[in-house]
């Protein structure tokens, strides 16, 4: 039998709790610890993309149109729970197969036309390929999560390779942002009997948020317009 590494996947044995770990599932895990490192640096790849954006606008226009970036990697169990979930095999070939969100980036913005002009600009970049876009900005879900979806693929140059790796982008504003979490927050604490009720006030707060977006883009622009009327 191979050698398993246990230490390698020590940091996340509180996860592992309860979780039977069977010497393959052992080896799969530490399999996937390694593997992390790739899509790390994918998630930090596409960061610096977006943060070289931010920096352009900052000396050429003298503004910020992101407002920060949080990356995140899924952790190996995660990755092989949605892949049992799935009936998918065990492995890490499986995971970069038929999963997408392995690793996310989420970008936060001031304004709602930013999103677009930041979500443009990244995939017309010559080593970015637009696999999927889905805008639930213009298209809010059911219960009124706002945010522009993609998956792209970015190259990750290895000593020996270069792999192709799938990042899920989120982009949204802070507002939305604001909602996203504290609903994420709340719809685990839901008791049986005020689910109904609850979810229809996270609706109608989600409006509201959206209502004070598209205020601040209007008053936004007529201040860009005021000043460029001054300045001629």
């Amino acid at each position: 039998m191979e050698n398993i590494d246990r230490l390698k996947v020590a940091y996340f044995i509180d996860e592992l709790k309860g979780y039977h770990l069977s010497d393959d599932r052992a080896k799969v895990l530490n399999s996937f610890v390694v593997w992390q490192n790739i899509y790390s640096s994918a998630a930090r790849e596409i960061t610096t993309k977006l943060e070289n954006l931010n920096d352009e606008f900052k000396h050429v226009k003298d503004r910020n149109p992101i407002h920060h970036i949080k990356s995140r990697i899924k952790t190996p169990k995660s990755i092989m729970d949605k892949l049992i979930k799935r009936g998918f095999e065990l492995s890490p070939e499986s995971a970069r197969d038929n999963l997408t969100d392995i690793a996310g980036v989420r970008v936060i913005c001031s304004y709602i036309d930013d999103i677009y002009v930041i979500a443009d600009l990244l995939t017309s970049q010559d080593d970015i390929v637009l696999i999927r876009k889905s805008d639930y900005i213009k298209n809010p879900k059911p219960n009124g999560y706002r945010s522009l979806h993609m998956i792209v693929t970015i190259p990750v140059f290895l000593s020996a390779t270069t792999e192709i790796v799938n990042v899920e982008i989120q982009i949204r504003t802070i507002a939305m942002d604001f909602w996203a979490s504290l609903e994420h927050e709340l719809s685990y604490k839901l008791p049986e009997n005020k689910i109904e009720a609850i979810t229809l006030e996270l609706k109608d707060c989600a409006d509201v948020i959206s209502n004070v977006d598209m205020r601040m883009q209007r008053l936004y622009n007529n201040t860009m317009l005021s000043e460029n009327i001054h300045k001629e």
